[in-house]
Order: C-alpha cells, then structure tokens, then sequence
C-alpha cells in the first residue's frame, strides 16, 4: 500500500521529519511525500535514499512528488543503525560564513581561502564540513573556494550544503559542490561526530 505524506508548507526539517516518523512508524514499501519548494525536495531524495527507497521525482505545478520504493530485501528489512569503530574519530566544521573573523572583509575571505586550503592537513579525522547561512556562498558557482572544496570532496569528505540557506540566497540552483541537506541531518552529524569544530 502507498503512503502519501503532505508536508506543503512545512519549514525545514519539518517535511523530512514528518517523512521520518511515517516509515519509522508504519516502514511502507511505496511512499510519495508532497512539498512545494526545491530545497525540500532534494532534501527528501536523499532521505528516502538513506533509508533504501528508489526515488523517482515529478514536479506538479508548483508542487514537488518525490516517490520512494522499496524492493526486494529491502523492502522486509529495516536500515541498520550506522556502526562505528571505536577507534574511528570524527571531527565536523561547521561554516556559518563566507569569511574568517571581523574587521576587513576581504582580509576575512582570504583567511577562509587559506583555511579551505589547509583543511586537508587535518588527515582522515576529518570527517564533514557543513555549510550554513552565509557559508553556502563557498559552495556555488563563482565561488574562489570551489576547487578547494572539490578538492575535500573526492578525497572523500562529506560535505553538506542548507538547503534553507541556499533557497533563502537564491543560490539553490548554483550550488556545485557538497550535497543540499536540512537541519535533521545537521543534527545528527553533531551527534555522531567526536567533536564539532565551528567558523
């Protein structure tokens, strides 16, 4: 049976929130969640994919459908819990702004270049950068920090970009690096990094 969840007009993580609480709870082989803005509907795909649904996506007007469905053994098991090694060490940076520090701003965009550059030397105990408010500037097209930051990706840093934050800049569209995320995924990064770094 197919579950429809309608989260129009639902603010970031509300929608993926609400999706969250219907599978948790009644874990449906088809889904189809309803949200009226971009940022929420990239927000579900990838939510639904973390939980092993096939996505399909259609857009209705100003509406966004995404569909998820589940196959196989997928569809009879529930996702497993994220394991970590004990040994594993996390360390999350959270960028709130395309600048480092007060004063002068183009001394402040160089200080972040520089710092983007040297993240790297951190080794494998870093684990993710977020991007938030004026931080996601960093992330789209234009931006002098981009091959830096394409750089941490394929070195295999996951970076995740507000979907919030982009839509409210009007960025959504321009993002080129990092995955668009919500305000759950933030929070659970936090929760499962050993320590949390912020700029």
């Amino acid at each position: 049976m197919k579950k429809e969840v309608d989260a129009r007009g639902l603010s970031c993580p509300a929608p993926v929130l609400q999706t969250k609480a219907v599978i948790d709870s009644e874990s449906p082989d088809s889904i189809e969640v309803i949200v009226d803005n971009e940022a929420a509907g990239q927000n579900i795909r990838r939510f639904l994919e973390s939980q092993d649904y096939k996505v399909s996506e259609r857009q209705d007007g100003l509406d966004y459908c995404i569909s998820g469905k589940r196959e196989g053994e997928a569809a009879t098991q529930k996702r497993a819990p994220e394991i970590r090694k004990s040994e594993d060490k996390k360390i999350m940076i959270m960028v709130t702004t395309d600048r480092i520090g007060h004063g002068d701003d183009e001394l402040g965009a160089k200080l972040m270049t520089s710092f983007l550059k040297t993240l790297k030397e951190v080794g494998s105990e870093l684990w993710r950068l977020v991007f938030l408010n004026n931080g996601v500037k960093l992330t789209v097209e234009d931006s002098n920090d981009l091959s830096s930051l394409e750089e941490l990706e394929k070195s295999g840093i996951t970076i995740l970009v507000c979907g919030t934050c982009l839509d409210h800049f009007k960025l959504l569209e321009k993002k080129r690096v990092g995955e668009t995320t919500n305000m759950l995924d933030i929070v659970t990064s936090m929760q499962l990094a050993d320590k949390v770094i912020n700029i």
